[in-house]
């Protein structure tokens, strides 16, 4: 992919592993071989109570090795954590991607909720949904085989439009971070690029072109990779993307199936088997420090709730 001409994108057909961190990396450049991954800081709320707590949450991390880099890589993962049981918040610095870290949190059975990343104005991140026009949309029966009978009454994830999470973090001048997790998609092949615009009204028709950057006589590739979507409809996409964060920031985000027919409908437009976002700018690390929310009043618990209820990860 030409996107990444220091690295290759990686997919994983599977959820992100609770340890082992996300998709491997492949085709590396030589040259990159012997330089580190940057790193970078992350703070996360986590419920925690007591020494127990912090050394069940310390003993998981400490086998994240950073292990979605080649294996040739010098070792990775995290190389520092800190914690706060009267705040309850974990801070790590590591170059392991947001999603590795939140699965190995939660494999001690402790939710996880991602505060802040990276320096200010250096992060963001992306909610991708069925596009409001898309007719039909998603049905739960193409979603998944598992699937409750659409004559239920019982409220469930595919209620909601939301489908994936992407989140962006800049590493360096040049270099950045996209972590990007599907949920609840049929099964298949799915391209992933940045688009012109933000209006996401009509899908990918309203989104314009694959964003190439401003400058005229130097075009940019806003392709971001593939990505296979499971038999239980996640996918999984990690890499190092080419672009600074402000670059992108309220551009939309499109995740298009290019096996089969793409879903699309009679009339050229609304895909059915897209999803579609703005990317938004996010905290930095130590730029939220909120415990309720002033517009709504509930705190990060009850909102992470709401939010994992809508399929957001």
């Amino acid at each position: 992919m030409s996107f990444l001409s220091r690295r290759a994108l990686a997919t994983s057909m599977s959820a992100l592993s609770a340890v082992a961190g996300a998709a491997i990396y492949h085709g590396a450049n030589e040259a990159r071989k012997r330089d580190m991954l940057p790193s970078y800081e992350a703070t996360f709320s986590v419920p925690l109570k007591c020494d127990t707590c912090v050394n069940d949450v310390k003993s998981a991390l400490s086998k994240v090795d950073g292990n979605y880099l080649p294996t040739d890589f010098p070792p990775a993962g995290i190389s520092s954590t800190f914690f706060s049981i009267p705040s309850g918040l974990v801070t790590i610095t590591s170059t392991s991607p947001p999603s590795t870290l939140i699965s190995t949190i939660q494999s001690t059975g402790r939710d996880a909720i991602l505060r802040g990343s990276g320096n200010p104005n250096s992060a963001a991140v992306c909610i991708l949904e069925i596009p409001p026009s898309a007719s039909p949309p998603l049905s739960e029966a193409s979603a998944s085989p598992t699937t409750p009978s659409p004559t239920t009454t019982t409220k469930s994830k595919y209620d909601s439009p939301v489908r994936g999470l992407a989140r962006l973090i800049q590493l360096s001048e040049r270099l950045t971070l996209l972590d990007l997790t599907l949920t609840s998609l049929p099964k298949g092949r799915y391209r992933v690029s940045v688009r012109k615009t933000g209006d996401i009204t009509r899908g990918s028709a309203s989104l314009g072109p694959v964003y190439t950057g401003d400058d005229e006589n130097h075009k940019r590739d806003g392709g971001l990779g593939v990505i296979e979507v499971d038999e239980e409809g996640r996918g999984n996409l990690v890499g190092e993307v080419g672009w600074r964060v402000w670059e992108l920031v309220w551009r939309g985000m499109c995740v298009e199936r290019v096996d089969g027919d793409g879903g699309r409908n009679g009339d050229g437009e609304g895909k059915t088997d897209e999803v579609v976002g703005v990317l938004a700018r996010s905290a930095g690390v130590w730029e939220n420090e909120k415990v309720v929310c002033g517009c709504s009043g509930k705190t990060v618990w009850e909102e992470r709730e709401e939010m994992v209820a809508k399929g957001v990860l």
